[in-house]
């Protein structure tokens, strides 16, 4: 059985740096907000290219707070891609804003720059957008469109570490909102998260915002959040870091083989463009009798996954929330499959794979 995906062989590499870790962080007695937190904050800063960076406790709550400290008016508007995974639109609705969805580029699974401007009002205060499965959205579009509305520009880089537009980092072209989730390119051992920016004052007030709005203890100047970045997931995430540049290389190389060997006849296969550098947290193909395709890859010892079998809109959680019909979003959720591109993954396992998606008649 090739796995989709095993934790234990991806981070196997990892476990003797992981152990001297947690022995560094048991033998300091200091838990919470230390100096492994701050390494760590400075470190990813400074891989990505951003003048700050604030960790906190995971994906979610990096975009809950991000949009809480810009202090918009509750019930402002915020546009949002209709192709997402839910706790992008789920972020919105928490920190009391409207989202409003714009439908993807069906070549590209992102937010389709064009379509944002037709959903631009006068309550419109930011355009949060989701650099889907590894890929950056065109960002030089979307910033010239915030630019003209003055409108605040939020990433979600949950999948996209290491990911870049025309070379330049994603997360450093608005206020970057990263999950470490264990199953990320750039992933902890548990929950986590990250928000970058090159602003001071921001920096300032979200890390008071992320600890019971305090900065110093028992002085609370917000009404802040329980959402801290442990620090042995820090300590455990500045190891992977270091890594972080073999596990883009080898995502690439596994997704270069799909790319020249999987049929264009059979399947639709990822976009590649010379301005966008992906970084393949998740290869996904389309086939228009996916479920099947999924049946036939099991019964021939591959498993897959679904990213994502329901569209937002879709959702039980957002009936009476989101309205309208989103057939582009819809038509990807039907159609899309993952196929496995893990870590641990070899070369021959992406061969093996290939072969046997090439042999379905379907």
């Amino acid at each position: 059985m090739i796995e989709y995906e095993n934790l234990y062989k991806s981070n196997l590499s990892l476990f003797e740096d992981y152990a001297k870790s947690f022995q560094d962080f048991l033998q300091s007695g200091w838990f919470i907000l230390g100096k492994q937190v701050e390494s760590f904050e400075e470190e990813f800063a400074n891989y990505i290219g951003s003048k700050h960076c604030i960790g906190v406790a995971s994906g979610l709550d990096a975009m809950i707070l991000a949009l809480d400290a810009l202090e918009l008016e509750k019930g402002s508007e915020v546009i949002v891609p209709s192709n997402t995974y839910i706790a992008t639109i789920m972020a919105v609705i928490r920190a009391g804003l409207k989202p409003v969805l714009v439908e993807p580029d069906i070549h590209t699974y992102n937010i389709n720059p064009q379509k944002i401007r037709e959903k631009i009002t006068s309550k419109t205060r930011a355009i949060l957008v989701v650099h889907l499965y590894g890929k950056a959205c065109d960002m030089g579009e979307i910033q010239k469109i915030a630019q003209e509305h003055q409108l605040f520009l939020l990433e979600d880089c949950a999948q996209a570490h290491d990911a870049k537009f025309q070379d330049k980092q994603v997360g450093t072209f608005g206020i970057g909102c990263f999950s470490f989730y264990p199953t990320k390119n750039l992933g902890a051992l548990g929950d986590g998260g990250a928000i970058t920016t090159d602003d001071e004052e921001l920096d300032h007030k979200l890390k008071a915002l992320r600890n019971y709005g305090s900065h110093k203890k028992y002085v609370n100047k917000y009404l802040g959040y329980n959402s801290r970045l442990d620090e042995i997931q820090a300590s455990f995430l500045r190891k992977k870091l270091a890594l972080l540049p073999k596990i883009t290389e080898h995502k690439r190389e596994l997704a270069s083989l799909y790319l020249q060997g999987i049929s264009q006849e059979k399947y639709i296969l990822p976009q590649i463009h010379q301005d966008f550098f992906d970084v393949y947290h998740i290869f996904n193909i389309r086939c228009d009798k996916r479920d099947k395709l999924k049946e036939y890859l099991l019964s021939q010892g591959v498993a897959s996954e679904i990213h994502y079998p329901i569209p937002p809109h879709k959702q039980e959680a957002m009936k009476g929330i989101l309205q309208g019909e989103y057939p582009i979003s819809e038509e990807i959720h039907r159609t899309t499959l993952s196929l496995p591109i893990a870590l641990f993954h070899t070369k021959e396992d992406i061969l093996q794979i290939i072969d046997i998606l090439n042999r379905w008649q379907g």
